[in-house]
């Protein structure tokens, strides 16, 4: 199977996810300024998933340009990641409408976590299926970004029991790694040109 489907599907669940973010978002009661106080929060926890989805449509974009054909394995790897991500606008929205309290802040962390491994388990899924001599293989020696990623996404978890902000602020670094897309496929996509 070729990746078209794969990745049209893909743009379209992504593109789904962000409009139920934005229209999950309440339009602010009055129409000064002070309004827009009680809709801060939201608005914080809707920018930071909205960067969070775009990080992952970046690098789930160049992933599958180094990728020429997809395998059962590889659908199912991206169906839990969709799947995760679509979990996004539930709980961004119970965290910014709880105004960042432990429990929702702790969930949205988990979201994220999850979120994260399945991208490392369909980049697996991939790796397996390409071979060890494959453009992905050759571009992604190791994965230390990744895993590094998941373990601030755990310490940020356990944080959030105690400290939420701190919470946020790991999930807020980990976007700004994540921020400029995967420069290892993006120079070896331009070296084979």
């Amino acid at each position: 199977m070729t990746t078209n489907r794969i990745e049209a599907f893909s743009d379209g669940v992504l593109a789904i996810v962000i409009t139920i973010m934005v229209l999950g978002m309440k339009v602010p009661e009055g129409y000064d300024w002070d309004s827009l106080k009680s809709i801060l929060p939201s608005f914080i926890a809707y920018i930071i998933s909205f960067i969070y989805v775009g990080i992952y449509w970046n690098n789930h974009h160049h992933l599958f340009q180094t990728i020429k054909k997809v395998n059962g394995k590889m659908l199912w790897a991206n169906l839990s990641l969709l799947f995760f991500l679509s979990l996004l606008p539930l709980t961004t929205a119970w965290m910014g409408e709880h105004v960042f309290e432990k429990i929702p802040v702790m969930i949205y962390g988990i979201n994220l976590a999850f979120c994260a491994i399945a991208f490392l388990i369909l980049v697996k899924a991939a790796l397996s299926f390409e071979g060890k001599n494959s453009k992905l293989a050759k571009t992604l020696p190791n994965r230390n970004k990744e895993i590094a990623s998941v373990i601030v996404y755990m310490c940020s978890i356990i944080l959030a029991n105690f400290i939420p902000i701190i919470s946020l602020i790991g999930y807020t670094l980990v976007a700004f790694i994540w921020l400029i897309p995967d420069t290892r496929i993006e120079k070896f996509i331009d070296s084979e040109e």
